[in-house]
């Protein structure tokens, strides 16, 4: 029997439509929160409450919305943001797809109040499931709130697939992270279940910010990035290899002000990297990506957390260069008492100056709303006004949790690297501070213990070693000098079809790393020539089916293969010296001075430092002739 087709009726499209955009109460927030921004908001408050399914709240100090429009802005596909398809492609607001509202009535109870700053009074709208409830004039401040409550209240089937409050929670905690992050210039203010999480002031100082939500030792260890190329503007911060991640969650991107996630975004910045990566580590990152609106989509998806290049290659290229130029212009040599160190020796100066203006109680978004209605609501509200004194006395106590005293933080972007005593430290691996070096002796049959002015170095033989002939093999490498080592008799290798096709696709890779390789016989081929430095370090035949293998990986444009910088990694280390190995003072003050040439002397090929620093201040701290 033939199915009939059904007209769905507008609430069950306004619902199917909800699920997705939102999927999730930090969906719901997101939209609210990106509507907030549009509108022109200085402060923000996220509430939540059972993870934001019980209730969500985000108060702004926007420019609110005229009475005459309010009911129109439930209306799908109803936007102040664009016109026509064409203006898509020269977008500057995060949203503009006019669904979010409309999609988040469908799904819950939804109250808002706004008033703009022309208008006396202001507007209370209550809609449920998508049906107006009811529409009336109140007295309100300038600004928006909006609550919504029971989420999916009327689509228990998309209920049951939402996580349990404190997951749900833990998202929105990440989501309200992230906007605080690309927005330095608003003050956020996050609560959940009644309790402060973080509260940024809103000063637009971006480094101040990931001090307050990512902490001191991260605040300490990140450098700022600033270049442009091409249309492409990056900014805001690298973490140095000494926080590097055991995941990708820290690497946050922004483009044009948008926290999006991409896999060719990620790539790029560990690309930038790869010199200060061990391998499974991440980098920690705070990027902000600026293009011209037409050259990115961000219509890729309802909840526009991915975006879309017009010429992905070039934006991945760019990326790289400017991130590796950045680490490759600054010393890397990680301090060996960071986690120990006071917020003084890390930089942090907390000046008395405009102390009570800018921090001791951040200007907030107050949910005025349920405080001013509560009897017209007929609801219970934990929100009265001596209620919210005793919230202000909570942030002061985060803020001083936090080590901020009610004081400003003036930050500088070199505070790992400045001792409190003396200025900015100048590089110690330099020509300059070369002659002041002084061995002092082998420690373990590993390390070696060098003074240098006032600071005491360890250097690990072993991977500065490697660092040194790696950046020798990559040198022969590219100018195609790599030496040859005959072997007799020839090593014999059986090769699959796909690695047949794999060598003969990569021939002149094998041969400008030193491989000397005929054929012999039917899938079959004889390596009678090796790389120089890997002779007599590594089992041939292993080694090259390791590289075969890894060039069927895909790798970046315009870069060397991944497989082939990791194999001269390898033969680098298979030719070093190693530890527990006896060297002289002559051998390790030849090896300094080839670290002095290198474009990276600060880390091996697989992102172990070759040195680390302590300072003078920091040891006469220990033995207590220094007392802070």
């Amino acid at each position: 029997m033939p199915k009939t087709i059904h007209e769905l009726d507008a609430v069950t499209i306004d619902q199917i439509a909800a699920g997705e955009v939102v999927e999730r109460p930090a969906g719901a927030v997101k939209e609210l929160v990106e509507n907030a921004i549009d509108a022109g908001a200085t402060m923000i408050t996220i509430e939540i409450e059972d993870g934001g399914i019980g209730m969500l709240r985000v108060t702004d100090n926007g420019e609110g919305i005229e009475a005459s429009q309010v009911r129109k802005a439930f209306l799908r596909h109803a936007t102040s943001k664009i016109e026509t398809i064409s203006d898509l492609f020269s977008l500057h607001s995060l949203g503009f797809r006019g669904e979010a509202l409309s999609s988040i009535a469908a799904v819950s109870r939804v109250e808002m109040i706004t008033r703009t700053k022309e208008a006396l009074t202001g507007v209370r709208y209550c809609i449920e499931g998508g049906r107006e409830m009811s529409f009336e004039e109140v007295g309100a401040p300038e600004g928006t709130t909006i609550v919504a409550r029971n989420l999916f209240y009327n689509t228990p089937a998309r209920e049951k697939f939402l996580k349990k409050p404190q997951t749900e929670a833990m998202h929105v905690a990440d989501l309200a992270e992230h906007l605080a992050i690309a927005h330095p210039e608003i003050s956020f203010r996050f609560i959940s279940n009644h309790t402060d999480r973080f509260h940024t002031s809103g000063s637009g100082d971006l480094k101040e910010n990931i001090y307050r939500i990512f902490g001191r030792d991260i605040a300490a260890s990140i450098l700022p990035i600033d270049g442009e190329e091409g249309g492409l503007h990056l900014t805001g911060y690298l973490g140095k290899p000494a926080i590097n991640r055991a995941s990708r969650s820290h690497e946050l991107f922004f483009v044009n002000g948008r926290f999006v996630r991409d896999r060719m975004l990620s790539a790029a910045l560990e690309e930038g990297y790869r010199a200060y990566l061990m391998q499974h580590k991440f980098p920690f990152a705070v990027l902000n990506v600026s293009l011209p609106p037409d050259q990115v989509d961000v219509n890729v998806h309802p909840t526009k957390m991915e975006v879309r290049f017009g010429n992905s290659f070039a934006v991945s290229g760019t990326l790289t260069r400017i991130v590796a130029d950045t680490l490759s212009g600054s010393e890397m040599i990680p301090d060996a008492l960071l986690d120990e160190k006071s917020d003084r020796e890390l930089g942090y100066d907390y000046a008395e100056r405009n102390a009570v203006q800018r921090f001791s109680v951040p200007a907030v978004a107050e949910p005025f709303e349920t405080g001013l209605f509560q009897e017209a609501n007929e609801r219970a509200d934990p929100y009265t006004e001596a209620s919210f004194e005793e919230t202000k006395h909570k942030d002061q106590s985060q803020l001083l949790a936090f080590g901020l005293s009610g004081k400003p933080i003036v930050m500088s972007d070199h505070a790992a690297d400045t001792d409190p005593q003396e200025g900015e430290i100048p590089r110690i691996l330099s020509d300059a501070a070369r002659p002041e070096y002084r061995i002092l002796g082998q420690l373990f049959d590993t390390y070696w213990v060098i003074a240098c002015r006032d600071k005491l170095l360890l250097l690990d033989q072993h991977a500065a070693h490697e660092k040194v002939n790696y950046e020798k093999m990559m040198k022969r490498y590219h100018e195609h000098e790599t030496i040859s080592q005959m072997i007799d008799p020839p090593v014999i290798v059986s090769l699959t079809p796909a690695e047949e096709e794999m060598l003969t696709r990569h021939a002149a890779v094998f041969r400008k790393l030193g491989f000397e390789i005929e054929a012999f016989g039917a899938r079959s081929v004889a390596i009678r020539g090796i790389p120089l430095d890997l002779y007599g370090a590594a089992d041939e035949r292993t080694f090259f089916l390791e590289i075969l293998d890894e060039l069927s990986e895909n790798t970046l444009p315009d870069r060397d293969p991944v497989a082939v910088t990791q194999r001269i990694a390898s033969m680098a280390c298979k030719a070093s010296v190693k530890g527990n190995t006896r060297m002289t003072i002559e051998e390790v003050s030849s090896l300094l001075d080839q670290m002095m040439t290198l474009e990276n002397p600060y880390h091996c090929p697989h992102g172990r430092p070759t040195l680390i620093i302590m300072s003078r201040y920091e040891i006469d701290k220990r033995f207590k002739r220094v007392v802070d």
